[in-house]
């Protein structure tokens, strides 16, 4: 039997399911049981597309050179959504209003809340925001998806799996 990581390929398709997994389930906890999403929260679905994105170039380019840049890609992002993910817990939830904040300022930059609003539309400030899921912070659970991320990240780019599909 094959190892599942042996090929660049399925580590990118992992990477892709994980981060599309993950809007997948901040749309179920918003839509269906409430917990509305603040700019960080938003920011967060956002650099998940992105790393989704990026993997999907992972699986099209057959080039190494090109799928080391995919990974590189992959973990600089992944990077990014560490950060989102303990700024919004250590800073974002502690204050009443997270309005022109550097979340704010890239999602109507990139007017994703205009296209798309059910999926990238803040909707609750900082403060409330905050919540649990299994009694976890809801931004950890995030947190931990972005270092799994990094992980296969490093796996792809470090670990040079064969270049076959």
């Amino acid at each position: 039997m094959r190892n599942f990581f042996s090929t660049p390929a399925r580590v990118f398709a992992l990477m892709i399911a994980l981060s599309l997994g993950v809007v997948g389930m901040a749309l179920v906890t918003q839509h269906a049981w409430g917990m509305q999403p603040c700019p960080w929260c938003i920011l967060q679905r956002l650099i998940f597309v992105s790393i989704a994105l990026v993997a999907v170039l992972g699986v099209a380019w057959r080039s190494t050179p090109a799928r080391l840049t995919a990974a590189l890609g992959v973990d600089v992002l992944a990077i990014c959504g560490v950060a989102t993910a303990l700024w919004q817990h250590f800073v974002a939830a502690a204050t009443s209003s997270c309005k022109l904040t550097l979340a704010d300022r890239i999602i109507n930059g990139l007017g994703v809340d205009g296209w798309l609003p059910e999926i990238f539309a803040p909707r609750a400030t900082c403060a409330e925001a905050a919540a649990k899921l299994l009694g976890v912070p809801y931004e950890f659970w995030s947190l931990t998806v972005f270092v799994i991320l990094g992980a296969l990240g490093l796996l792809a780019l470090l670990g040079r799996p064969h270049v076959r599909a």
